[in-house]
């Protein structure tokens, strides 16, 4: 079954509140199995246009890669973020070969 993902880019105003959106995501990565793969850090982008803050996170399905983003303890996560920040986000299935 191929893992999912999600792949972040987001441009934070206020980074103490953005603090709370990550204290408040920690539970419900946890419970749906989240690895942070990529978690802010330095970028230099190559082609075309990206925001200053990349993340992608792995799930051990994409089915729970969807059932996370969809949870009310992710979605009250995310109504903190949403007021300090501006995002995209992808939610990806990762290649399987078999």
């Amino acid at each position: 079954m191929p893992k999912g993902y999600w792949i972040g880019h987001v441009t934070i105003d206020d980074a103490e509140t953005y603090k709370l959106y990550q204290e408040a995501n920690a539970a419900p990565f946890k419970e749906y199995g989240a690895k942070f793969l990529v978690r802010g850090g330095p970028q230099e982008v190559r082609e075309g246009e990206m925001r200053a803050r990349s993340v992608v996170l792995e799930f051990p399905s994409i089915e729970a890669a969807y059932a996370c983003y969809e949870s009310d303890a992710y979605q009250a996560a995310k109504a903190i973020r949403d007021a300090v920040s501006a995002g995209d986000i992808a939610i990806v299935e990762g290649y399987d070969p078999i």
